[in-house]
């Protein structure tokens, strides 16, 4: 998949370089020829001023300066779920760019105690399995909030839950932005705080476990249980004399 380049500027404010060094492949036991980590960034609101798309997007220049491949998710025009068929194009192109990840952040505001519809809308749209693909099972997990008012972790608690039923790995760090609304410029650039090193914190957690887990993922998923169920299939049609159809001979 092709991910265009954002449109936004790439530059990193209020970070220093020689702080935030790539990843070191040789101590994660990962491939440093690979292609880049690709994460995902979801957001969850769709107002103009949108603090949670303000928040994945100074996420999205970290991602980059570590190395990263990214996209961020645009979830205007994705309808609610189950009101259209599976086949409209803003749920395939998100169902699409979840299976093309490896790792994911998620962002979601905090409304009445909880993530917006908006954000659990997207999430809603992404099924366990479907066709044999689980376009998050094993993908790293990063999530993150903004608060209109003092700082609360019920939506980044709310993704945790989230991310442990979509059977993702689910990163230790987590950032949570209070008073959202004073903690970017004009230009929807995060000033310098505790909160944006913080954020800083988050991604580079978030790319040493991607290339940790990624190559690994199918086997650290590997299940007892659906191993058990799979052989009792096998059984169960080998004793009803159901076989594979044989392989065409070769020309």
């Amino acid at each position: 998949m092709n991910i265009d380049p954002p449109s936004h500027s790439p530059e990193l404010l209020h970070v220093d370089r020689a702080l935030l060094p790539g990843p070191r492949h040789d101590l994660l036991g990962a491939d440093a020829g690979a292609h880049p980590p690709r994460i995902l960034l979801l957001y969850g609101s769709l107002r103009p001023q949108s603090y949670s798309r303000k928040l994945a997007l100074e996420a999205e220049r970290i991602l980059r300066r570590l190395g990263a491949e990214t996209c961020v998710f645009d979830p205007h025009g994705l309808p609610l779920l189950d009101s259209v068929d599976r086949d409209h194009p803003k749920v395939q192109e998100l169902r699409a760019l979840s299976e093309w990840s490896e790792g994911q952040v998620w962002v979601s505001p905090e409304r009445h105690g909880s993530v917006t519809g908006v954000f659990k809308n997207q999430i809603d749209w992404l099924p366990l399995e479907d066709g044999g693909v689980r376009p998050t099972q094993g993908r790293t997990l990063a999530v993150m909030q903004v608060c209109g008012g003092s700082q609360s972790f019920n939506v980044v608690n709310q993704l945790r839950i989230l991310g442990r039923w979509m059977r993702m790995v689910t990163i230790p760090n987590q950032s949570s932005v209070a008073k959202a609304w004073q903690e970017f410029d004009e230009d929807g650039r995060m000033r310098a705080s505790a909160f944006h090193d913080r954020v800083v914190d988050v991604m580079e957690e978030l790319v040493k476990f991607t290339l940790l887990v990624r190559g690994r993922s199918d086997y650290l998923v590997d299940r007892y249980s659906e191993r058990k169920g799979a052989e009792a299939a096998r059984r169960t049609a080998a004793g009803a004399g159901v076989v594979e159809d044989a392989a065409p001979a070769s020309t």
